[in-house]
């Protein structure tokens, strides 16, 4: 672990100032710490050496310049830690809307695996990192410049106290080395093993609602009661490595003072040394390992908030785009062209080396088991996923090479879980912007939305909850249908459009799904099991997922059959399989 990460100072703008704050802060405590170390020695050496000189009188300026001096360090850790609360709350503030903001642009395949761990630290893991700001950074700087302004003053006043501290001053940083190299994975685990806690209480308090509707809640007392358990163990782990980790460090300061003070004592009795320089070496030999001593403690304290900024600062890295090459997208229609598409999954590639042609005016359905990469496939049209190998274009054009709001202006896009956000029926309708009242009024009654609307208590103004709460799973179902039937798009993407609706209700939608396609050329790709939904297609392309590498380049052929059919070969398993199912050909 970095003691500085420098991608603070790139990624966070508050860091800055502050940082630049706490260095001049760092300097002036220098100076005043050798200041009132050089005063105090040549009080107390003339006092010791002149009776006449224990009154104050003679050292009035002497103890005025302390004052100041006093007051000058009392004013400059002030400013530093009047500002280093504020400026650490603007830096983790800063970095948790980056990490929001770079989470909420990832593909949702990526988001997924990095949700959990995106929550941990924008939720309570980033809020670690004001300890690290506010108490070891400052510290951090006066170690690096504390104990070289010290050791030249001691070397110039007594060179033997110097080279001592020069030899031992390296052992408090290799303790420091060891005790990390013993503690180094206790914060990544304690973070990984909060990350694991809060999202099993997340999916904990996600399913209550199921939970309570069978009327097992109570049975999860136990499951909390062990989660908070692990969360104390792992708590009390990472303070018991923080308390004797300080309590190392100390003694060992405590053992090389005390040899620099042996040394001068000696030479003291034998008469080789003057006590002015003796004073100035004791007072400052503290001082050298202090600093030292303090980035040892405080980093232990602050290690959790460290780690959890590394991990902050990897995620918005990795997620640090180059700007892409935005080109115009042509006019309607689109003919979307898949080549060799493969995208890793856990045991392989879902979908393996689709090869596919969604052409306008036909439906076409994509088909195939469970995980075999419908979804994903789609993910790739749209964008929001970037293929492993082969393309997806745009009529000609490939979508990482196209101005994605321009693109999804073009698409109506139903996923399987529709996004419901709270507000009115009427504001989820036109979540895309606002529809012509002729326009909407079509989307409601080719969804057979209009039944639902009717059973409403206030019909379009309707209140809903987040994800549509107050409305079943159909009706949400159709809800997200009428929004995507209602907009003039001219490629509608939609996953399981019949899914929770009864036969009425998905003859209606396909229906109008292929009026759209038949009569208004839209390119229309769906995803299905159902039959009907199969039967009511103009093409039926099977997608087929493969385990281990996904070889490129497969050459689709055709076989002498009314229906036509493209081959290729993922790692032993036959890929996309196309069939025409035009009425002229189902006849």
């Amino acid at each position: 672990m970095k003691p500085f990460d420098p991608r603070l100072w790139r990624l966070s703008r508050p860091v800055r100032p502050y940082l630049v704050l706490t260095v001049i802060t760092g300097a002036i405590t220098t100076a005043t710490i050798l200041a009132t170390a050089i005063l105090l020695a040549r009080i107390l050496a003339g006092a010791a050496h002149d009776p006449g000189l224990r009154a104050l009188d003679p050292w009035t300026t002497e103890l005025i310049a302390l004052a100041v001096i006093a007051a000058i360090r009392a004013a400059a850790a002030w400013a530093q830690a009047r500002h280093a609360q504020r400026s650490a709350a603007a830096v983790v503030s800063g970095l948790k809307s980056d990490v929001l903001d770079a989470v909420a642009e990832l593909p949702p395949r990526r988001r997924a695996e990095t949700r959990d761990e995106a929550a941990l630290l924008v939720t309570r893991g980033l809020d670690g990192l004001i300890p690290y700001l506010s108490g070891y950074l400052p510290t951090l700087v006066l170690a690096v410049l504390v104990p070289p302004a010290v050791l030249v003053t001691i070397a110039l006043h007594d060179l033997t106290a110097a080279i001592i501290i020069a030899v031992t001053l390296p052992l408090v940083p290799l303790f420091m080395i060891l005790i990390g190299l013993l503690t180094r994975n206790r914060a990544r685990n304690k973070l990984r093993a909060m990350t694991a806690l809060q999202a099993q209480l997340l999916d904990l308090i996600a399913g209550l609602p199921t939970l309570r509707a069978h009327r097992r809640e109570a049975g999860q007392a136990e499951l909390v009661q062990e989660l908070g358990e692990n969360h104390r163990t792992a708590t009390m782990g990472s303070l018991r490595i923080a308390f004797l980790s300080s309590m190392v460090l100390e003694a060992l300061a405590t053992l090389c003072v005390a040899l620099v003070a042996v040394s001068v004592g000696l030479r003291l009795v034998f008469g080789n040394m003057e006590l002015d320089d003796a004073l100035v070496a004791l007072i400052l030999a503290a001082e050298a390992y202090l600093p030292l001593r303090m980035v040892g403690s405080q980093f232990h304290a602050a290690e959790d908030g460290a780690e959890a900024a590394q991990r902050a600062l990897a995620i918005l890295d990795r997620e640090h785009h180059a700007g892409r090459e935005a080109h115009e997208v042509v006019a309607a229609p689109f003919t979307i062209t898949a080549r060799g598409l493969s995208m890793r999954a856990r045991d392989g590639h879902a979908p393996a080396n689709l090869d596919a042609v969604f052409q306008p005016g036909a439906v076409t359905v994509l088909a195939g088991p469970n995980g075999s990469g419908k979804s994903t496939a789609l993910h790739a049209v749209l964008g929001l996923a970037s293929p492993d190998e082969g393309t997806v274009a745009i009529n000609g054009i490939a979508v990482s090479r196209l101005g994605l709001d321009q693109w999804w202006s073009n698409v109506a896009w139903v996923p399987q879980r529709p996004v419901l956000v709270p507000g009115t029926v009427r504001d989820n309708l036109e979540l895309a912007g606002p529809l012509p009242p002729e326009a909407l009024a079509r989307g409601i009654e080719e969804a057979g939305f209009a039944d639902v609307l009717a059973e409403l208590p206030n019909g379009i103004d309707t209140l809903l909850g987040s994800g549509g709460t107050g409305l079943s799973v159909g009706q949400r179902q159709r809800l997200a249908l009428a929004r995507a039937l209602a907009r003039q798009a001219t490629v509608l993407l939609l996953d399981e459009p019949t899914a929770h609706l009864d036969a009425r209700a998905a003859r209606r939608v396909l229906d109008a799904v292929r009026r759209r396609a038949h009569q208004g050329g839209a390119t229309v790709v769906l995803i299905a099991h159902d039959p009907s939904v199969l039967a009511a297609a103009d093409r039926v392309i099977e997608v087929r997922a493969s385990t281990g590498d996904c070889p490129a380049g497969a050459t689709p052929q055709s076989t002498p059959t009314d229906a036509r059919r493209i081959h290729g070969t993922s790692a032993s398993v036959t890929s996309p399989t196309t069939i025409d199912t035009r009425p002229s050909d189902r006849k």
